[in-house]
This record gives C-alpha cells, sequence and structure tokens, in this order.
C-alpha cells in the first residue's frame, strides 16, 4: 500500500516524464529518433525504489498504448508501441529492474557508480531495442547494435546531467 507521500512523488515524475515528451524528437535518419525522456526514465530509476520506478514507467506506458500521445512528437497508440521504438520503450519498463541490480552489486551511492547505474538502464534499454529492431526488421543483430551508437552520445549527455541531478537530490533527501 502507497503512502500519500509516495503516490504524490510517483505523480509528480509520471507528469515530469509527460512534460519530457513535450520536447520535440531529433530525427536521425533512423526509425528512432533521439528524445528527452530517457533522461526521466534515468531520474525516475535513479529516485524510486524498484517498485514505484516500475509502476511509474508502466503507468506511462499504459497510457500511451492506450492513445495518449504522450511520446515525444506527441506520438501515442499501440501501433507506435508496437512499431520500431517498441523494444526501447520494454527497456524503459526494465530500466529499473536494471539499477537496482547494479546498485546491489555497487552498495555505494558515489558519482561514478551512480553513472554506473545509468549506464546499466542505458545498456538494457539499448539492448532491448536493438533486439527488437532485429526481430522487426529482420536485419543482422550486428546491424541493430551498430545503428544505436548515434544515441550514445545523446545518452552519455543525459547521464552525466541525471547523475549531477541525482547527486543533489540524494543529498537533500531521500525518496527510497
Amino acid at each position: 500500500m502507497m503512502n500519500a507521500k509516495q503516490l504524490s512523488l510517483n505523480a509528480t515524475l509520471l507528469a515530469l516524464l509527460i512534460i519530457l515528451g513535450m520536447m520535440p524528437p531529433i530525427a536521425v535518419g533512423l526509425p528512432v529518433p533521439i528524445v528527452l525522456q530517457n533522461f526521466g526514465i534515468f531520474l525516475i530509476a535513479g529516485l524510486l525504489n524498484t517498485r514505484s520506478a516500475t509502476l511509474v514507467i508502466a503507468t506511462f506506458l499504459t497510457l500511451t498504448a492506450l492513445g495518449l500521445p504522450l511520446l515525444s512528437g506527441m506520438r501515442g497508440g499501440l501501433p507506435v508501441m508496437i512499431g520500431p521504438t517498441g523494444g526501447y520503450l520494454l527497456g524503459w519498463l526494465l530500466t529499473p529492474i536494471s539499477v537496482a541490480a547494479v546498485q546491489r552489486l555497487l552498495a555505494t551511492k558515489t558519482v561514478p557508480s551512480l553513472w554506473a547505474l545509468l549506464l546499466g538502464g542505458m545498456f538494457v534499454t539499448d539492448l532491448a531495442g536493438t533486439i527488437w529492431l532485429t526481430i522487426f526488421y529482420h536485419t543482422p543483430f550486428t546491424v541493430a547494435l551498430l545503428s544505436n551508437l548515434v544515441y550514445i552520445p545523446g545518452d552519455l549527455i543525459k547521464i552525466v546531467a541525471c547523475s549531477v541531478v541525482l547527486t543533489a537530490v540524494n543529498r537533500a533527501v531521500s525518496f527510497k
């Protein structure tokens, strides 16, 4: 059972994820654009416990699947969920689990450890996206994997920014 504080925090982070979806995507010549919502996913996974983070992301994805245009570029609906971006969206759902697993392995909250946590989340998202693209486009795994290279610089910038935010927030207050 969630208390009012946890429910409010979850709702606030869900709203943040929706707001980040209002930022226009950056087209890179591939069917999957660069979006700012990954930053929100990393932030949610770093701030909340695994259960709450997964619940927030699952709620977001459910609303998107039902047709609300919550993804960057005002996209939503089941066709988007099962299209080229589907694997990355599944990766978002798995991100809190991978972040928690890496956190247990590291058992520390220093800035480099936060980077490792977020890199773990990025790895899971990109791996899920790569597998999905391999299946969706019937392309070799290595080709799909290499197509992810275009996203790495932006994801690294988001990870550094998120690490700074998480460090500051975790010093001020603990949400877990």
